[in-house]
């Protein structure tokens, strides 16, 4: 249990994004996606500058932009509502691209594609330059509840456990010959579901037994609680401090 392993976000590397410690990386998340959202909807080339910010980050940490790419498949919804609005909004109307569309929803529909992607950029960066295990370390360290770094701890590690049950159950299916093709199938894949939790609660139980065997009292020890250097800090903000200085400059010329 002690062991981390690396999540499929991570991406091995020894930048100088790599080596920061990882509660400096989780403050200027969240300190970059605050200044993103307090930022005014019609200041665009403000969002030009965060984004380059991060381009700068991605450079740095050594993270191409496929790997991005194919990351922010998550944000699909919020692109699918951002498309929407314009259409569904109400309010005066304005031809874009050939389309009568809602001018707020228009608006409203920038607003949230170009804050939600800047953030979900900013969160790939995070877990491409940092392992599972740090970010816990790192959320400990910020004094976040014991209580939340377990669950949270617990679903990192085993996430990929009980994916790799479900591939197997699938395979078994698949071995006897069922392919879901009508919704009378519905009844097999209800059964495999509750099969699923049962053996997933089970192999939880065993786990738990297992480390109040060797010791656990309910909070994994810290492994590393040396200060945090200055510079780290000082490198780790120079992000969010230059978003503050450009959503500064944005509601200055509103």
């Amino acid at each position: 249990m002690a062991a981390g392993h690396s999540h499929r976000l991570y991406r091995h590397g020894d930048t100088v994004v790599h080596r920061l410690p990882a509660h400096t990386k989780l403050v200027a998340l969240v300190g970059f996606v605050l200044t993103v959202v307090a930022t005014p909807r019609e200041q665009y080339w403000a969002f030009a500058g965060y984004l380059t910010l991060l381009a700068v980050v991605a450079v740095l940490a050594a993270v191409p932009p496929g790997f991005i790419a194919r990351r922010m498949v998550v944000e699909l919804p919020f692109v699918a509502f951002a498309l929407l609005l314009p259409f569904i909004a109400q309010g005066p109307r304005a031809e874009f691209l050939g389309f009568t569309v809602s001018e707020s929803g228009l608006l409203g529909g920038w607003n949230i594609l170009a804050k939600a992607t800047l953030g979900v950029i900013a969160s790939i960066l995070l877990a491409a330059t940092t392992e599972p295990r740090e970010l816990l370390a790192g959320l400990r360290r910020l004094r976040v509840p014991p209580l939340l770094v377990e669950i949270t701890s617990f679903m990192v590690r085993y996430a990929d456990v009980v994916t790799d049950e479900m591939r197997r159950m699938r395979i078994a299916r698949e071995s006897r010959g069922f392919q879901a093709s009508h919704l009378g199938h519905l009844r097999v894949l209800a059964h495999s579901a509750g099969a699923l939790f049962i053996r997933s609660y089970e192999r939880g139980e065993r786990v738990h037994l297992a480390m109040l065997a060797r010791g656990y009292t309910g909070v994994m020890p810290m492994t590393d609680d040396r200060r945090t250097p200055g510079n780290a800090w000082l490198a780790a903000g120079a992000v969010p401090l230059l978003a503050v200085l450009i959503a500064a400059t944005a509601w200055s010329l509103t």
